[in-house]
């Protein structure tokens, strides 16, 4: 099935091809209207489960996917991951009910790159899937809260174990950055963690757009996360976040 959107997608462009996960079918089908009334979106599938996800998302090859995590037989997690591994040019924004550390973080490691609860509104769910079609974090408001919240409450991690914050936050106990970043690297990242695009990065550090994306590049590489949501998990796992001395 397939519901089209008035208008095409931001400048112009092809509208933005989204799959909706959710296993309650007035919760779905109310979703998938809402989408239909949103300009630049395209509806191309709905699921009742993660499985069947999966399976739409290898059918249809959605640009994003709209996903619950408490569904039947895969759940949302689980879903993503999969997607991810098989489809990464598919983006994942979870909309769930749920805001906690163990659904909120599981998310985010499996590969999601948005996260909003279901009190969001129709402007904030386009808002986000736009923002993870060109390369951006979509994190709604309380959800990046929550983040900063538990960095401050020591991080993830619990002391002891790998990630855990030391006595400077993002540093070890040897006052080195993990994995070999660099200072720059770091504030990069926590600028990303923040939920900037790269052009807002290079306002913000006054360098060029193309130093952002080496940066990010780098960093990519020596964390070996894939993508800006899982930058975002290790961003806070490792309590890098504001500006890096």
């Amino acid at each position: 099935m397939a519901r089209a959107a008035a208008g095409a997608g931001v400048s112009g462009r092809s509208p933005i091809r989204v799959l909706v996960a959710d296993d309650q079918t007035v919760v779905r089908e109310g979703i998938v209207m809402l989408l239909g009334l949103l300009p630049g979106i395209e509806v191309v599938g709905a699921a009742a489960d993660g499985e069947e996800a999966v399976a739409l998302v290898e059918r249809y090859r959605p640009d994003v996917v709209l996903m619950d995590l408490r569904m039947p037989r895969v759940d949302g997690v689980e879903a993503t991951r999969r997607i991810r591994a098989g489809h990464p040019e598919t983006e994942v924004v979870v909309l769930t009910t749920y805001a906690d550390d163990d659904s909120l973080f599981p998310a985010l490691q499996a590969g999601a790159r948005g996260y909003l609860t279901k009190d969001a509104g129709g402007e904030e769910i386009a808002r986000a899937i736009a923002d993870v079609r060109s390369g951006a974090a979509g994190l709604s408001p309380l959800v990046q809260l929550r983040l900063l919240e538990r960095l401050a409450d020591g991080g993830p991690a619990a002391p002891g174990e790998p990630g855990a914050a030391s006595a400077e936050p993002g540093r070890t106990s040897s006052g080195e950055l993990p994995d070999g970043l660099t200072a720059r690297e770091a504030e990069v990242l926590a600028l990303i963690a923040e939920g900037l695009s790269n052009a807002e990065i290079a306002r913000r550090l006054f360098v060029s757009p193309a130093t952002v994306k080496t940066h990010i590049n780098n960093l990519f590489a020596k964390t070996a996360v894939r993508d800006r949501a899982q930058a975002v998990a290790y961003a806070f796992r490792h309590g890098i976040t504001g500006t890096q001395q």
